[in-house]
Formats: C-alpha cells, structure tokens, sequence
C-alpha cells in the first residue's frame, strides 16, 4: 500500500515536471516593426506583435506626434518605407478583401488597427488584440508588410482606408528569432 501511494506521488510529480518543461518550449512568435518620420515628420516608435493562438497582440510605443492628437494606425500591403511620403507601403492590408473598419469590427481589414491617441507630450502607447492576422507563413501573414501611422484620425467607416490623413511614419514587420525560453 506505501509503495503504490509513493508511486502515484511520483507520477504526479513527473506529469507536473513535463507539464512545466514542455510550457518552456511552447513558443509564441513576435516581430517587431521600428517606425521612421516621413518626410517633414518627426514621429517615430515600436510596434510589438505576438501571436497567441488566433489573436495576436499589437503593442505601440509612438513619440513625436501632435498634442493630445488622434491617428489612423495600420497595416499597409507592402513592406517598403522607401517613398518620402510610404506611399510605397501600398493600401492597407486586406487578405480577405473586407471593407474598411474597426480592429474589433465584424467587418475588417487584416490591417485595420483603429486609431491611436496622443497624449499631451505627443506619446501615444496601444495595446489591442487583433483577429484575422498571423506571424506565420500563411496569406494573413503580416511578416515583411509595413506599419503605418496616419496624421489625422481614421473615422473607422470611409472606404477603402478610413479617411486618416498623410503618412506620418512607417516601419517594416520583421519577425524575430524564435524563443524558447
């Protein structure tokens, strides 16, 4: 009878062990996207992405912009910043040939991202989870296409792009390195 409750205890501990060690090499991929000024604009920042699961989690940090403004934030088609104005960025990303939207609407974008507000010193940080766009390899992949800021606000409804002004900054979605720990 000891010996059998010591062995259950045993296999208890072993399941959890596994269980924690196979968590350390559960990934969840990233990339990163570092915004540049457009010509005669002085925005820059981050944009953080990882996936989890079908989500995948937006996180901007975004300085430089206008006073207590709000913008139109994006995923554009192409990763190209080239032009002055990232014009060469192409139109918003739409996999799925949806009409323009909200980052929560039923009725999006792959790209639609909403909107991000300025605070007093120009600053605008975002943390939005976004349905519909992978890390991955697959046609909703946002690898290798670009992140837009837009100078004026996105009225979330006026096709194709919501209305939101120049391009103010724009910044290349680089997937990072694999981590396992």
């Amino acid at each position: 009878m000891k010996t059998t409750k010591w062995a259950l205890v045993g296999v208890c501990v072993l399941l959890t062990s596994c269980s924690t060690v196979s968590n350390l090499f559960t990934r969840n991929p990233s990339a990163t996207a570092v915004l540049a000024p457009t010509k005669g604009n002085s925005v820059s920042g981050t944009v953080n992405f990882t996936q989890k699961g079908a989500v995948v989690l937006v996180e901007a940090k975004i300085t430089g912009l206008p006073a207590n403004g709000t913008h139109g934030f994006h995923i554009h088609e192409k990763g190209n910043c080239s032009a002055a104005d990232a014009s060469s960025a192409g139109a918003h990303f739409n996999p799925s040939g949806d009409k323009h939207g909200g980052p929560v609407g039923a009725v999006r974008h792959g790209g639609d991202l909403g909107n991000l507000r300025a605070d007093a010193n120009g600053y605008a940080h975002a943390s939005i989870q976004v349905m519909g766009i992978t890390l991955g390899t697959d046609a909703n992949s946002i690898i290798g296409r670009a992140v837009i800021v837009h100078g004026g606000p996105d009225d979330l409804k006026s096709q194709p792009a919501g209305n939101s002004g120049p391009r103010v900054a724009c910044g290349l979605i680089s997937k990072n390195p694999d981590k396992f720990f």
